[in-house]
């Protein structure tokens, strides 16, 4: 990293907070069970996913338990982009089972559903209810202990959780540092083999996590040194971990930027790829990932002009170095366009099932994200339209 965008704001003052405890590497799925003893947990209540189950995810985690004394009850009943509904269901059963603490096992969808049962078990009415910043008032006494199967959505850290109001085709943000999982134990291992398709899609948002809060209006030289060492990491890495799933040295790199990412924009929060990737899937049923690599180039090319000396920083960050800073901004946009074609994603609207007569409320509800304020440049309506029949 340069050390230009930190001397910039070496004299700032800036606040930083990451109640997650963190447990990284190799193998530390397996003695999660030692974690939970330790902090008297009877009874433990395992929100996952199929696909989980089915690639023998929970194996260790599960024997983990029992050597522990630990028992424990199953909910799969997990959706992507999980709705309110869901949430409400899963905080019934949560509460019916009598267990003692919320365990997520999977990707960002199944981070947020077991965020959100967390919230409405202990405080009631829906998760929509508390959609916002701060809404939520006092925490939670039941301990969360986040278990991500995929290198992406740094949720396993972050405050936030994200939710589909699917009848009025929307998505929302749960906002509040009570959000946060107890414990993250982030184990690579659990990465291994994951589809080249969900590698990709993960991967690319974790990039852009790293880009945007980079950018962000909220950047600190604390969220700078983290956004900018993820930017590198997952840049270098994520190629390889789509090419061969069982790359153990690619898949440990991809884990370790997706959760400097995620400690990063839970500080320093994201822009304008995230403030349209939200209207884009809550009105298309565009996958998150998917929506966020289709965009992000094109954010970055629409930002660089705001922050010449960053873009050429990440430009740097992802290997290119011959230049002046504003060639190189112009070839961090070209970089990140080429890896989202390299690893396999769609770079078009209309490759996704996207009509072009959607592209307005597209445009017009993205205003609704809170993220929006948080990019260097502010657009307009208009601009953001023409951003999206760019990419049409």
């Amino acid at each position: 990293m340069q050390s230009s965008s930190i001397t910039q704001q070496s004299e700032q003052s800036y606040s930083f907070h990451l109640p997650t405890r963190i447990e990284f590497g190799f193998g530390k799925a397996s003695i999660l069970g030692g974690h939970l003893a330790a902090m008297g947990v009877k009874q433990a209540f395992i929100v996952s996913d199929q696909g989980v189950v089915s690639a023998g995810l929970l194996s260790n985690i599960n024997a983990s338990l029992q050597e522990a004394g630990i028992s424990s009850e199953l909910y799969l009943e997990v959706e992507p982009d999980p709705s309110f509904k869901t949430i409400d269901r899963g905080a019934d059963c949560f509460r019916k089972s009598h267990c003692d603490v919320l365990i997520a096992v999977g990707g960002g969808s199944v981070m947020d559903t077991a965020k959100g049962i967390r919230i409405v078990a202990q405080h009631g009415q829906s998760i929509g209810d508390y959609a916002g910043v701060e809404r939520i008032k006092s925490g939670s006494v039941i301990p969360l202990v986040a278990v991500p199967t995929t290198s992406g959505t740094g949720s396993e850290v972050t405050i936030f959780g994200v939710y589909s109001d699917w009848e009025n085709q929307v998505k929302v943000t749960v906002n509040s540092r009570y959000m946060a999982p107890t414990l993250a134990i982030v184990d690579p291992e659990l990465t291994l083999g994951l589809p080249k398709k969900i590698t990709a899609s993960t991967g690319i948002d974790a990039l852009a996590h790293g880009i945007e809060t980079y950018f962000s209006r909220r950047a600190s030289p604390a969220t700078d040194a983290l956004a900018t060492e993820a930017i590198a990491t997952i840049g270098s890495s994520l190629r390889a971990a789509v090419e061969n799933g069982h790359d153990k040295a690619a898949r440990t790199r991809m884990s370790h930027g997706s959760l400097l990412a995620g400690m990063a924009f839970n500080n320093g929060l994201l822009g304008l790829a995230h403030a349209i990737g939200s209207a884009l899937s809550g009105h298309c049923h565009v996958p998150h990932g998917i929506a966020i690599g289709l965009l992000l180039p094109h954010v970055i090319e629409f930002n660089a002009g705001e922050n010449v000396q960053k873009a050429a920083n990440i430009a740097n960050l992802l290997g290119i170095h011959n230049g002046s800073s504003s060639s190189l901004a112009a070839q961090a946009a070209e970089a990140v366009a080429q890896l989202v074609s390299d690893i396999g994603l769609p770079t078009r609207l209309r490759d996704v099932d996207v009509s072009e007569h959607q592209l307005g409320v597209i445009a017009l509800d993205s205003f609704k994200s809170g993220m929006m304020k948080w990019n260097p440049k502010q657009p307009s309506e208009a601009e953001v339209l023409e951003l999206l029949k760019k990419i049409y």
